[in-house]
C-alpha cells in the first residue's frame, strides 16, 4: 500500500524556472492575483444537486470589489482559452467563485457561463507551487494531454480537466452493462506507467479522472491526472505507482481478472515507447525544464535519500545513488524508458 509521509511542503518558483516559464509563454501579466480573491467578506457551504456537502464554499465580495474582480476573471479566462482574445468575453458572466477550504493550498474555482447558450466552464486560481508547475509541464510534454495553465508571479491559473473522478467512476459505473473492462484496465496500466516513469505521486482515485469516449463499436477510456502537487516529492517509490493505492483496488481487481502478465508487460512497453517518442519530439524544451529542476530544491533530503535507494534497487542501477536532486532522479528515470 502506498503511504504519503507528511503534509506536502510548497516550494517557491526559482529564478531559473521563472525564466523557463517566460520563454515558453507560461508567465503572463495577470490583472488579478490569488491574494485578490481572498478579499471576500462572506461565504456559504456549496451543496451538490443531491444536497451533499461538496467541501467547497461559495465566496461573496463587496460591491466595491465585485465588478473589478469579475471583469478580471473573465479576462483571465480569455487568456486560458483564446490566447487573450477579449472579444469572446462579452457573452460571458461569472456565476460564482468557490474556495476549497479542506485543501492545503486553499484553491479557488471560478465558474464561467455563456449568456447565449447557458453553457458553463470552470478554471482554478491557486498559490503557485514549483512542484505542481513541474508536474503540469511534465504532463504537457510527456503525456497525450495538452495542459493549459499560466503563472503570474506567485499565482497559478489552471484550466478545468473534465471527466469523472476515479472514485465516482468506481462507485457508479463499474457495473454498467456497456463497460469494457479490458480497455479500462489497459488504460490504467498505461496511466500507472506514465506516473511511475516521470514520478508523479499520490494518484489515488480522487486525484485522477476517467474520460469515456464512444467509439464506432465500443468505448474508449482515458485516465488523466488532475493533481500535480506530488511531483517527485515523496520518499517511497510505491507512492508513484497508482496500483498501490487501496482506493484504486476496484480497478486493480478488474485487471487481475482480465489481464495476463504478458499483456501487462506489453502495455507497459507500449507506453514507455510512446514516452520515448515524446521525449524525442520535445527534446529541447524537456532538457531545459530538467535543467531547471536539477538545480531546484523541491524535496526533503530524507525523501531524496530513500527514493534514490529504492529506484536503484528497482532498476538495478547504482547511478540513482549519485543523484543530488529530485530533478536528477527524474532525468535518470526518464532515460530508463529505452532500457525497459
Amino acid at each position: 500500500m502506498a503511504l504519503i509521509s507528511k503534509k506536502k511542503i510548497p516550494f517557491k518558483i526559482s529564478p531559473l524556472l521563472r525564466k523557463y516559464l517566460r520563454e515558453t509563454g507560461r508567465e503572463i501579466d495577470s490583472p488579478l492575483k490569488y491574494s485578490d480573491l481572498l478579499r471576500y467578506d462572506n461565504k456559504i457551504t456549496l451543496y451538490d444537486k443531491n444536497g451533499n456537502d461538496t467541501l467547497w464554499e461559495t465566496v461573496f465580495y463587496s460591491q466595491t470589489d465585485l465588478v473589478e474582480i469579475y471583469e478580471n476573471l473573465k479576462n483571465i479566462y480569455a487568456d486560458l482559452k483564446t490566447d487573450g482574445d477579449e472579444s469572446v468575453i462579452k457573452h460571458l458572466v461569472v456565476d460564482r467563485v468557490d474556495i476549497c477550504t479542506y485543501a492545503n493550498t486553499l484553491p479557488f474555482r471560478v465558474r464561467i457561463s455563456n449568456k447565449v447558450n447557458d453553457n458553463y466552464d470552470y478554471f482554478y486560481i491557486k498559490k503557485a507551487d514549483a512542484s505542481r508547475i513541474y508536474g503540469l509541464e511534465l504532463e504537457h510534454l510527456l503525456s497525450p494531454n495538452v495542459m493549459s495553465y499560466f503563472t503570474s508571479e506567485d499565482t497559478l491559473i489552471e484550466e478545468h480537466i473534465a471527466g469523472i473522478t476515479g472514485d465516482l467512476f468506481m462507485q457508479n459505473h463499474l457495473n454498467d452493462i456497456n463497460l469494457n473492462p479490458i480497455r479500462l484496465t489497459k488504460e490504467f496500466i498505461k496511466f500507472n506507467e506514465r506516473c511511475f516513469v516521470r514520478l508523479l505521486g499520490d494518484m489515488h482515485s480522487s486525484n485522477f479522472v476517467i474520460i469515456v469516449t464512444p467509439d464506432f463499436e465500443d468505448f474508449h477510456y482515458r485516465i488523466r491526472a488532475i493533481d500535480f502537487d506530488q511531483q517527485s516529492y515523496e520518499a517511497s517509490k510505491s507512492v508513484y505507482m497508482p496500483q498501490y493505492f487501496k482506493q484504486n483496488n476496484a480497478i486493480i481487481e478488474l485487471g487481475m481478472k482480465y489481464m495476463t502478465s504478458e499483456s501487462v508487460k506489453q502495455y507497459q512497453t507500449e507506453e514507455r515507447s510512446l514516452i520515448a517518442h515524446r521525449m524525442k519530439d520535445e527534446k529541447v524544451k524537456l532538457q531545459e525544464l530538467l535543467n531547471c529542476m536539477k538545480t531546484d530544491k523541491i524535496h526533503l533530503d530524507a525523501n531524496l535519500t530513500q527514493l534514490r535507494k529504492e529506484l536503484s534497487s528497482h532498476y538495478k542501477n547504482k547511478a540513482f545513488l549519485a543523484c543530488e536532486s529530485m530533478g536528477e532522479v527524474v532525468e535518470l528515470s526518464l532515460k530508463m524508458v529505452t532500457d525497459f
